[in-house]
């Protein structure tokens, strides 16, 4: 069995600024876990993989293929690969997102 907790798992560094942690990266999948300051986004995107988002703290918006929502804790949402998505946390408050890609990109 191999475990992780978010407090000593990894920094990632990415182009967004934002504080990601790797909580797994096998083959077959990759968590990480991103927080997002308020005011803060991750631009539209695509990824060549299925995304998986688990609200794990606060309230984000979140807009997949074009549809807009804003989801709070407990929201799961999928975006399939290749279609854009785009993550904002426009609270005051952190927002904590757990970020699955599958397969590993």
């Amino acid at each position: 069995m191999k475990s992780s907790h978010y407090s000593s798992a990894p920094h990632r560094e990415n182009p967004h600024g934002l504080d990601a942690k790797v909580l797994c990266s096998i083959p077959s999948a990759e968590a990480i876990m991103i927080s997002l300051k308020p005011g803060q986004n991750i631009p539209p995107h695509a990824t060549p993989v299925d995304v998986l988002f688990f609200v794990h703290q606060g309230e984000v918006t979140i807009v997949v293929d074009g549809e807009n929502e804003v989801f709070s804790e407990g929201s799961f949402i999928e975006s399939p690969k290749n279609i854009i998505h785009q993550i904002t946390n426009n609270t005051n408050d952190i927002a904590r997102v757990l970020v699955i890609k599958a397969p590993r990109p």
